[in-house]
């Protein structure tokens, strides 16, 4: 077992952690996770802050912000958050004077978990693939639609006993998905991603006429009022607040199916 307490006196809240990922193996997967992708995180948001495109930043500092909250980051999750809502509020002067610190923090973040867990070298986990399906015959069908590789991970492998889980990367690969013949009873739908967001398939939903075939709970990390009263304007059936535990998914999901009904 990996010494915990490398995290601990690092100031990583392992308990808060623990709270929604139940136990140590799944963290350390999720921390693997997080290793993996944590690069191209970095260089989407340096992308991002070149090309003065504070609104997908924005979504790239929200999905850091997310992943660091899973692993009990607290302290680069404040920050992310910071540069989330500089982000959302177009203050590209407080993004390009504080990106460095942001850099070095999430920097420490993989130095800490490379320490951890006695590795530098991660294999990389993630999936090119925008849509997966996890299959169990005769099992309700739903449908994540999320950015995050670890709350897309998460999902199956709390879920996937009692669902079949279908993943979707973005609103595009979602809407591709829900244009097939299919048997989706519930969609978990994130709000926050770049390019065709929550708010564009809440919006081809409405458009077709499709909030009864398919009862919609969004899965929110944001912090803003404005954005969860503007998915509301929907008729959204619940919400799942990130970061959330395997019975808080699963509620939702239940409720969501049985609105469907």
């Amino acid at each position: 077992m990996n010494d915990v307490n490398i995290l601990k006196n690092n100031g990583v809240n392992l308990e808060s952690s623990l709270e929604y990922l139940g136990d140590m193996e799944l963290y350390d997967e999720t921390m693997n996770e997080f290793l993996s992708l944590v690069d191209g995180k970095i260089s989407d948001l340096t992308k991002y802050k070149d090309n003065h495109d504070m609104e997908n930043y924005a979504i790239c500092a929200h999905s850091l912000k997310s992943d660091a909250r899973y692993l009990g980051f607290t302290n680069l999750a404040e920050i992310a958050l910071s540069h989330e809502m500089a982000g959302k509020e177009n203050r590209e002067d407080f993004v390009i004077q504080n990106f460095d610190s942001f850099i070095s923090e999430i920097r420490k973040m993989i130095s800490i978990s490379n320490e951890y867990l006695h590795q530098n070298n991660i294999i990389n986990t993630s999936t090119k693939e925008d849509v997966i399906v996890i299959h169990e015959e005769e099992l309700p069908s739903v449908l994540v639609v999320d950015d995050s590789e670890i709350v897309r991970n998460f999902i199956i492998k709390m879920c996937s006993d009692k669902y079949t889980i279908i993943t979707a990367v973005d609103g595009v690969s979602a809407i591709s998905e829900l244009e097939k013949e299919n048997n989706i009873k519930c969609i978990l739908l994130d709000l926050n991603m770049p390019g065709v967001n929550g708010f564009k398939v809440l919006e081809y939903l409405q458009a077709n006429n499709l909030f009864i075939k398919y009862p919609v709970s969004i899965i929110t990390g944001a912090d803003d009022k404005e954005t969860i009263t503007d998915a509301f304007k929907y008729p959204i059936v619940d919400m799942l607040n990130k970061p959330f535990n395997e019975r808080d998914a699963k509620r939702i999901i239940e409720r969501t199916i049985s609105y469907g009904k």
